[in-house]
């Protein structure tokens, strides 16, 4: 593989990747803009939302002189994303859509048809993440003519591409990359790297970038957009009524539609009571979600969790934890939570233990265990087992303090 010349960038009608094609640009690049469509609905008033983003994205593609296409990943989306997530919720998992997402969809099937069909040397996103083999002057902001050779290089060189973080730590993006393939990520550039949020802004105002500038940022389930949960997963998943209990004493407070439409943590809105409570279990064999009466109720923490096989992005696995089969390094379950100093134990299946320095609250099955090392985002793996809470844990001493304890409960962690 030799220079970079053509690089296909991944239009979705926002500021951000807006700024990615107008700098990629700048540099004296061939660019061409692929707006993908992954979801066929309309929004709750009617109006299909990926219409409005695909013209926009186009109105760019024009100003910019690209050429623009457009593809369809509806289905691989169903079949991929879509109808995995419905799986992990019904086994009582919250899983995280947008890693699953760009793991399947945009550093899969869009990077295969960008470098195979469109013949692209690299494809570019306006994700805010850095790697290893990013040249620091690529992405300066002034017009130059296009040199002869645009980059180092870059694809002979074998050794492993590293991710990370992004200059805006605020909003970094590499949680979302953290399942990323190698081979993807040589072949990916992020221009928005060393640039803050306010700066791309700004960037997008002097270009005259209004319509996309106007647009809020998008949120909720990828590609999907914001919805009201409950309604939209019950479309889907056929209602499950069951019991919230109390794990304090085992009483009755109300009832739900289905395990599957709560996660750990969050508010429960049951009826007939005035204090709010809050999801700390579920039990999916009985359709019993336990609540507990505050926020930072023990049962909501934890500080060990396994994950399935992980996936590490530059080194299979780090030789620190091959040698000394553990590894002391930061860890985050939510994007934008702080890094917390975690020690993670390789087991001989691929999985790995996380124990975190102090208990979180409401670690989460499903969600994905992202650990960095400094800047370096090494990658991650799903959650699919958790310790035991601080309220477990209290209970088996009163028990063997002899201390009488408010109930016998104990649900079985979510696996």
């Amino acid at each position: 593989m030799g220079v970079i010349r053509h690089v296909v960038c991944a239009m979705s009608g926002g500021v951000d990747s807006s700024v990615t094609a107008l700098l990629l640009k700048r540099r004296g690049y061939h660019v061409t803009g692929v707006f993908m469509k992954n979801w066929d609905s309309l929004d709750e008033k009617g109006v299909c939302t990926s219409e409005k983003d695909c013209e926009d994205a186009y109105r760019i593609c024009q100003a910019l002189d690209m050429p623009f296409h457009q593809v369809s990943y509806v289905k691989e989306y169903w079949h991929e994303v879509f109808s995995k997530l419905l799986g992990e919720y019904q086994k009582g998992r919250t899983p995280n859509p947008d890693i699953i997402c760009n793991k399947h969809i945009k550093f899969k099937h869009f990077y295969q048809y960008a470098i195979n069909t469109l013949g692209a040397d690299a494809i570019a996103t306006g994700h805010y993440a850095r790697t290893s083999q990013e040249d620091e002057e690529v992405f300066q902001q002034r017009h130059i003519p296009p040199p002869q050779s645009l980059f180092r290089d870059r694809f002979e060189i074998r050794n492993p591409v590293r991710l990370y973080q992004g200059a805006d730590r605020f909003k970094d993006q590499t949680f979302f990359l953290s399942q990323i393939s190698q081979n993807a990520l040589r072949q990916t550039v992020f221009p928005l790297s060393g640039l803050t949020k306010d700066y791309v802004k700004k960037i997008a105002a002097e270009a005259g970038f209004h319509h996309v500038l106007e647009k809020k940022e998008s949120m909720g389930i990828c590609f999907i957009g914001e919805r009201h949960f409950e309604d939209f997963i019950l479309q889907y998943l056929e209602p499950k009524p069951g019991n919230f209990v109390s794990i304090e004493d085992g009483r009755i407070m109300g009832q739900h539609k289905g395990w599957f439409t709560f996660t750990l943590g969050q508010r429960a809105r049951i009826g007939g009571q005035k204090d709010p409570w809050f999801v700390v279990d579920k039990d999916i064999t009985t359709g019993t979600i336990f609540v507990g009466p505050t926020t930072n109720h023990p049962a909501l923490f934890r500080d060990t969790l396994r994950t399935d096989r992980f996936h590490w992005i530059a080194e299979e696995p780090p030789a620190e934890l091959i040698r000394t089969k553990m590894m002391e390094c930061h860890f985050r379950f939510i994007h934008q939570m702080p890094l917390t100093p975690c020690t993670v134990t390789l087991n001989q299946d691929g999985s790995v233990w996380v124990m975190t320095a102090q208990p979180m609250r409401a670690l989460t099955p499903g969600q994905f265990a992202v650990l960095y090392k400094g800047d370096e985002c090494l990658g991650s793996g799903k959650i699919i087992r958790l310790g035991p809470t601080e309220h477990t844990l209290q209970q088996g001493r009163n028990r063997q303090s002899g201390t009488p304890t408010d109930t016998e409960h104990s649900p079985e962690p979510i696996s």
